[in-house]
């Protein structure tokens, strides 16, 4: 199975990608920074000089409906900042 599960675009994503060279995936929970910037780096063909993970709790939802009110729960996930050398640039809607 695959360490990388997908990149997440967001506002701050993107304009981390475009200032600092930083972008931002999300990534399984038991994966280490050693495994993900290998990963990155067969992926895209990059060479990353830096991975920064956190691990994002789990969230109650709650909804309210015609039905009444209907709870439930996100998982946590684990996300990693991974920069990239100066220069280079990862294409993330290439496979899109």
């Amino acid at each position: 199975m695959s360490i990388l599960i997908k990149p997440i675009i967001t506002e701050k994503a993107n304009l981390l990608s475009e200032k600092k060279g930083v972008y931002c995936f999300r990534v399984q929970t038991d994966a280490n920074k050693i495994q993900i910037k290998k990963a990155i780096e067969e992926a895209y063909g990059v060479n990353v000089e830096s991975v920064n993970t956190a691990i994002m709790p789990a969230k109650r939802v709650v909804k309210y409906t015609k039905a009444g009110m209907i709870q439930g729960r996100k998982p946590k996930f684990k996300k990693a900042y991974v920069k990239v050398r100066s220069g280079e640039v990862i294409n993330i809607y290439e496979n899109i």
